[in-house]
Order: C-alpha cells, then structure tokens, then sequence
C-alpha cells in the first residue's frame, strides 16, 4: 500500500526543493498523512540554508483536487465534534505553512486546482499554470463553507465582489481566466509549464535569499497593515538585510559595475 511518503515525493536539486504530489489515480487529493507530509517538507525547506526556493506540482491531470474526504477528514471531524480544530490543524496549517515559508514557494499548476487545492495553488508566491489548469471553488456544490484560508486569499487577490463571484458560483475558470483577473503569473502550454517552473526555480534560487524572504514578510504583511505599520516593517526588514552577505555582494557589485553572485546569505 502506498504511503504518504511515496505519494508526496520531494527532491533537491541545485538550490531547489521540487515537492509533487503523486497521487493521480485520486486527482492528488490530499487526505491528512499527504497534506501533514506537505507541511513538513515547507517547514524543512524553510529552515534548511542550503534550499533557496520551493516548487510545488502535481502529477497527471490535476495539480490538486482538494482535501480527500474519502481518507476520513469529515468523518472524522463529526466525531470528534470540533470542526475547528481540525481546520486549523489541517487546512488552515497547510496553507500557512506556504506563507510563512522563508523560501519563495512557486506553484506549477499542471491541471486542476479545486477547493484546497486551489487555495494551495493561490497561497504560493508564484503561479505558473499550464494551459489546460483550472481552478474551482468546488466548496459551494458540496454544500460547504470555503476552507483552507479562502475567504482570506481570494479578496486580497481579486477583490470581494470577484470572490464571492467564484465562491457563490463555483464555476470553474480556465487558466486564461485566472491570468487575466490576477490569480496567476503566466499560463504557459503544458509541454512547457516544467520547464518554464524550473527556470523561474533557478533565478529565485540564484537571488538573494534573505532580501526574498523578508519581501515576502512584507508583501504578506501589507495586506493587514496601516501606512504607518508598513513603513516600520519596512525599515526594520531593511535594517536586518543590510546586515547579510549578500546585501554587502550587491552593492559592491553595483560599484564594481558586474553582476551580482548571491549565496543566500
């Protein structure tokens, strides 16, 4: 029997942790031991100084399909009759675990990204999709309440009137759809989308790692934070860059008119 950690493969590869999730008979359907798997995999390559930055994947027709109710995630929730500490050890851990990662975390939307799945997807800081991705906020045909930090994500990215379009609907939107109303980066053909995570890999894991991580603090924290609060994490995160080595590498790089070569440190 297949375990979550044949079903979750990870490799390390020139800076780069590459996490995919294989599970294509099920549409890679995440039930607990995959999606705790996935957590610890994030929160190994955000410690880890030698993984600069993390491409998440899926294999066959879909990137994810969402939590597998068939592995006992709801039932199990009825039974223990505390929904919200379920959804706050499971969904709502996974999808934190992408944003608070100190590495930039790019999502390769193969195929379809529905419910947490799709959330995972929009939780990375950066979304590559094949042209035959879509993503569906499926939680309305079961009756459902959005989960996995939805209703936090979908307004920050697209607005509440756009949001509730697609939560209330649960209509599914093609890959174009999504680039075009700012939910992903770039849609590329399927033949390509590998390629195309693998070079964008490459420069985030070339780039400078801490000067990444704290603009990722920063963009993360703006969406909650007043002018003033923005301005002070800003020069605080300035403040700590300027103490690495790869800040001193940029700058003496700019003097010396060559480029720059980052160690993430």
């Amino acid at each position: 029997m297949a375990t979550p950690d044949m079903e979750v493969r990870h490799s390390h590869e020139d800076g780069v942790c590459r996490i995919t999730l294989d599970r294509p008979e099920a549409l890679n359907a995440l039930a607990p031991g995959h999606r705790d798997r996935v957590v610890g995999l994030l929160d190994e390559a955000s410690a880890d100084p030698e993984v600069r930055a993390v491409v998440l994947t899926g294999t066959g027709r879909a990137f994810c399909a969402g939590a597998d109710l068939r592995g006992g995630t709801a039932g199990g929730a009825r039974r223990t009759g505390d929904v919200a500490r379920v959804l706050r050890l499971g969904a709502q851990r996974l999808i934190g675990a992408v944003l608070d990662c100190e590495k930039p975390v790019l999502a390769a939307v193969n195929g379809t990204a529905a419910g947490l799945g799709a959330h995972l997807a929009l939780a990375c800081d950066l979304v590559l999709a094949a042209e035959s991705a879509r993503f569906v906020e499926v939680f309305v045909r079961r009756g459902l309440v959005p989960d996995g930090g939805g209703a936090y994500l979908l307004p920050r990215l697209v607005g509440p009137h756009r949001a509730k379009e697609l939560m209330f609907l649960g209509d599914a939107l093609s890959a174009a759809d999504a680039e075009r109303l700012g939910l992903v980066n770039r849609v590329v053909p399927d033949g390509e989308l590998e390629g195309a995570a693998a070079d964008w890999a490459g420069r985030l894991a070339a780039g400078p790692t801490r000067a990444l991580a704290l603009t990722k603090q920063l963009v993360n924290a703006s969406w909650d934070s007043d002018r003033a609060g923005a301005f002070a994490a800003e020069a605080a995160a300035q403040e700590i860059n300027l103490t690495t080595e790869d800040a001193a590498e940029g700058l003496a790089a700019f003097a010396e008119r060559r480029s720059p070569v980052f160690r993430g440190r």
